[in-house]
């Protein structure tokens, strides 16, 4: 993982599990999924609507007009949520939009 080994609100003693595009990653107690993903090394979070353009993370806050995810599993799915404003927890499942068949390789684009 890419982050500081201390400061800010991340509480490092409290480790969480979360899967992004069918993969098991790691984050801290009071990670967004923004700054997860981003100490994981996704550059790469999701691809514009129209183009399927290559979209990273932008801002840190709500105004983020790049990093929108899909968020929940199963039957129960909030799509067009900013990454930035999803407050990381243990379990959590996230997809990225607008790429077939996978973010990296999207036959769109």
């Amino acid at each position: 993982m890419r982050r500081l080994h201390e400061g800010g609100r991340i509480d490092r003693s409290r480790p969480m599990e979360f899967i992004f595009d069918g993969k098991a990653l790691a984050g801290y107690r009071g990670d967004t999924l923004a700054s997860a993903l981003l100490a994981n090394g996704f550059g790469l979070v999701g691809r514009s609507f129209k183009y399927h353009r290559p979209r990273g993370i932008y801002s840190a806050g709500p105004e983020e007009p790049n990093a929108l995810v899909t968020v929940g599993a199963r039957g129960r799915r909030e799509p067009n949520l900013p990454a930035t404003t999803v407050e990381l927890a243990d379990g959590l499942v996230a997809e990225s939009q607008n790429r077939w068949p996978s973010l990296k390789f999207d036959i769109q684009s």
